[in-house]
């Protein structure tokens, strides 16, 4: 039996561990304006649920084919783009622009260096948040274990230059072909509504 949507409960746990707290001045009304408080550390169990610890993970002592300096990686990437794919940090919930983007053809590409990771029928509706997927093109997409913030999980990366795409979750009981759930950040990736990226490196494996 599948539990009702989690969205208000992903919002609330995200919202609560990226934000300032506020609270009302003593005394009065709950309707006039809170005052900010200094942030507190963040929760080590919610800050798990939504990234990785850059620098403690096998992924950063890996080599990859693209290889560039941080300050290479500045020049190409949004602020935004080098802090969830340099850095390990995670978008929040339901605001990426491809979690409810779905295609009958294409192929999902890493926003970094444009490496062909997930084709359109790869992608399921899940309601997690963030894009889904139930597999990946075969080689694109490495895994790794992430132990940060006291949790187990796997974490996956673009093959071709080490961008933090998300983490990988088995056996939830989704109806598809792998019964895992890609977790990736929408900001990871750019869109291609044909195949071409995919149909090029085949062409160069047989080369």
């Amino acid at each position: 039996m599948r539990f009702p949507p989690f969205s208000n409960l992903l919002r609330t746990l995200y919202a609560f561990s990226n934000f300032t707290r506020v609270r009302p001045i003593a005394h009065q009304s709950l309707r006039h304006r809170p005052t900010a408080l200094k942030s507190m550390p963040t929760i080590p169990f919610i800050s798990s649920l939504f990234g990785s610890s850059s620098g403690s993970n096998p992924s950063d002592k890996m080599s990859y084919p693209d290889e560039r300096s941080p300050d290479q990686w500045r020049a190409v990437l949004t602020k935004e783009q080098f802090r969830v794919l340099r850095e390990k940090g995670t978008e929040a919930p339901y605001s990426g622009k491809y979690d409810k983007f779905f295609a009958e053809s294409g192929v999902y590409t890493c926003a970094g260096c444009n490496a062909p990771l997930y084709k359109a029928n790869h992608k399921f509706k899940s309601g997690c948040g963030w894009p889904a997927y139930f597999d990946s093109i075969p080689g694109a997409v490495t895994r790794h274990e992430d132990s940060a913030f006291g949790m187990t999980r796997t974490e996956i990366c673009c093959a071709n230059c080490g961008g933090h795409l998300g983490h990988v979750f088995k056996g939830e009981g989704y109806p598809t072909p792998t019964d895992e759930r890609h977790c990736v950040n929408s900001i990871s990736l750019n869109f291609s509504p044909e195949d071409k990226p995919v149909q090029e490196e085949s062409k160069e494996s047989k080369a």
